[in-house]
């Protein structure tokens, strides 16, 4: 549960036509629809003084406000998992987050999470993401590997928060896709909302609850074509937005599905060059410390899965252009000296 206190929210542009439960999850008042579904259900939501069901579609100025109750005492226990921390002091943790951990607990996912990681490591955690959801100021998905930052305090947190919102965290994600990418920088502005018949996809779309989701992006290399595959585009991308799947469905929608994406890419082994999960790291996080005011810029390699396939192509690749000498070594450290 949220840290107790009552959380309000006037309701924007982009916001109308959404369901309230959504909504407050979405904007970041708690840390899931879940949640929002509960405390809607206890009367703790009310939209302008009134409670409302969550199937309440939000209107334009509406003032959404949020009852939180005490905080419920949470099932989770501490597990002892090794954490890759790269940043840390007394307000807030920037750690490497590997490809196949899942961030908070869900269904299917009891154990083994960063959450259960996180517990084992430090009892000083801020709460205001539930109990569920110590620290997390921002998630990764499952199989997307690199830097995430975690709040040691609820003050930090509250403050990580709505600097996302604000855009003033810099994110930035590398991502091998489909095809040839023209041109070499752009802007995806199209609005994402949840899958009618795929509850677990999300999609570009127009429709009532899709939210403004703004990701760009700049050429990093070009591998061309061998003859039996349409060749492949090394990306930076970096979010302006942060919604589920964002940069996946993105790419999907411009027709350059990242490599490996076994939701939204194209499922053949092949091209996607012998990966299990998606060419997906988040290799950068830059931002203004909010306690010190200092700057914290990391920068996280890429982890060996990615780097084999990315060598991999390379290598048998029929042409390459190549975007910014700064790019490579950082991305991708020279390969071990076979004589050592």
């Amino acid at each position: 549960m949220a840290t107790q206190g009552l959380l309000t929210y006037q309701v924007r542009g982009d916001d109308v036509g959404m369901r309230v439960d959504v909504l407050i999850a979405e904007v970041g008042l708690l840390p899931s629809r879940a949640m929002a579904q509960k405390l809607i259900e206890r009367n703790c939501v009310r939209v302008n003084g009134q409670t409302v069901t969550k199937r309440y579609k939000a209107c334009s100025g509406d003032r959404v406000t949020v009852e939180v109750p005490p905080s419920e005492s949470s099932d989770l226990v501490a597990e002892d998992i090794a954490l890759d921390i790269r940043f840390e002091d007394e307000s807030l943790i920037v750690l490497n987050k590997a490809a196949g951990m899942v961030v908070h607990p869900a269904h299917g996912h009891w154990s083994g999470t960063l959450v259960h990681a996180l517990l084992g490591y430090s009892d000083d955690l801020g709460t205001l993401a539930g109990d569920e959801r110590p620290g997390i100021v921002h998630r990764l998905d499952k199989d997307t590997s690199g830097l995430m930052i975690v709040a040691k305090n609820d003050d930090t947190q509250r403050a990580l928060q709505s600097m996302i919102q604000q855009r003033l965290v810099e994110r930035r994600y590398v991502t091998l896709v489909h095809g040839r990418v023209v041109p070499d920088t752009g802007l995806i502005d199209a609005p994402i909302g949840r899958h009618p018949k795929e509850p677990k996809k999300m999609w570009v779309s127009d429709a009532a609850g899709a939210r403004q989701a703004v990701t760009s992006f700049r050429t990093l290399e070009r591998f061309e074509s061998d003859g039996l595959d349409d060749g492949y585009t090394l990306l930076e991308c970096k979010l302006q937005t942060g919604r589920t799947h964002q940069i996946r469905v993105h790419l999907a929608y411009i027709k350059h599905p990242v490599v490996g994406d076994p939701m939204y890419g194209r499922r053949k082994l092949r091209e996607d060059l012998g990966l299990t999960r998606q060419f997906l790291h988040s290799y950068r996080l830059a931002f203004d410390h909010p306690v010190t005011g200092e700057r914290v810029a990391l920068t996280d390699g890429l982890p060996d899965d990615l780097a084999t396939a990315l060598r991999s192509i390379a290598d048998r690749s029929a042409g390459r252009t190549e975007f910014g000498e700064e790019a490579m070594p950082i991305l991708l450290p020279p390969a071990a000296d076979a004589s050592a």
